[in-house]
């Protein structure tokens, strides 16, 4: 029962009582409001008063939910298995172990998991009435796709840096890039992203939320949490886009350069690799283009809601990251003939 009600119950009952009565009950009544006032004000201190977030999902709209279902089970059940054969392939095929190959086995692997945290949810999202998300689901959903995210982004920098050592210090690749950086570097950037991730979920935990509790978005991120907090955020925004924003923005930067660099070299020399490279790069350029893009319109400004972010993240969590490695593979002559031979061995026998 409601304490308002409560007291208006017990101030009734107390007309009928004798006045020393009625004054142990008026006693009663303000310390048992007090007590609720001050567990009410130590449960807002200790943590979160939400238990769980209301999601109002990407669209309305029956028919658009009904053709979003449908491309995302279709990406699901064609382009997911690709990115596991990418990954099969380059295990299997003794040929592919340069670091190049090494590191777009990881590439399909970190899309594989960084899909599995938003889609799956939205297509059991699409056949609920109710779309519910935990307080803790929502945080460990936040917290996986920063840290893979995240993890990605590094990724892509690594491989610029070895696509810039095979292409421009080629006498010095096979000791700069041996199997021993290859793995610190996978290391680092495993711990980057994780670092990169558990301070986006450090300052969220911080937050206290009172209401409302419904998230304009179809998965739980930094913008739409934040906008729900129920306190001056101005500061923890300013914190967020330093994180996420600069970080983005300077990966991007740094690796239009340092592939700016490599194509300048490239066009001026007269090796019979030259279109391979060239082939390579531009792959890794349309890749870096898909990536970034809609992270540095998500991330790099005030968190303020803008009728295109539902589309955007749409494409940046759930379409974009199964496509990334097939795109690799289907500009990489060595991974298609590999994959071709692994076929014909398993499938056509």
């Amino acid at each position: 029962m409601d304490a308002h009600c409560i007291v208006a119950t017990l101030f009734l009952k107390s007309e009928e009582m004798e006045p020393a009565n009625y004054t142990r009950v008026t006693e009663f009544v303000l310390t048992g409001l007090s007590q609720t006032r001050e567990a009410e004000k130590m449960e807002l201190e200790n943590g979160t008063m939400v238990k769980e977030f209301i999601l109002l999902g990407l669209t309305q709209s029956r028919n658009i939910q009904l053709l979003v279902f449908v491309l995302i089970l279709i990406f699901y059940l064609i382009i997911l298995p690709g990115n596991f054969l990418i990954i099969l392939t380059i295990r299997s095929d003794p040929g592919l172990t340069a670091p190049l190959y090494f590191f777009l086995g990881n590439l399909a692997f970190l899309d594989a998991s960084y899909s599995f945290i938003v889609a799956p949810r939205m297509l059991v999202d699409f056949l609920s009435e109710k779309k519910v998300i935990s307080y803790r689901g929502c945080i460990i959903q936040l917290f996986f796709l920063h840290f893979l995210g995240g993890g990605e982004g590094l990724l892509l920098v690594v491989m610029a840096f070895d696509r810039y050592i095979a292409i421009c210090r080629p006498l010095h690749y096979s000791t700069v890039m041996n199997p021993r950086a290859c793995c610190a570097l996978l290391l680092a950037l495993w711990l980057g992203g994780f670092v990169h991730s558990i301070i986006q979920v450090a300052l969220i935990l911080h937050l206290p939320f009172c209401g409302p509790n419904q998230l304009d978005n179809f998965f739980c991120d930094v913008p739409q949490v934040i906008k729900l907090a129920c306190t001056d955020t101005f500061v923890v925004e300013l914190l967020m886009v330093f994180n996420s924003g600069l970080m983005t923005l300077l990966c991007f930067l740094g690796l239009l350069s340092s592939y700016a660099v490599i194509l300048c070299h490239v066009h001026g020399s007269a090796s019979e690799g030259k279109s391979k490279a060239l082939s390579t790069c531009t792959t890794h350029i349309i890749i870096i283009l898909l990536m970034f893009g809609p992270a540095i319109f998500i991330y790099t400004r005030p968190f303020r809601a803008l009728p295109a972010d539902k589309v955007v993240s749409f494409f940046h969590t759930v379409i974009f990251p199964l496509m990334n490695p097939v795109i690799y593979t289907l500009r990489n002559q060595e991974v298609k003939s590999s994959m071709r031979r692994l076929l014909s061995r398993h499938v056509v026998c």
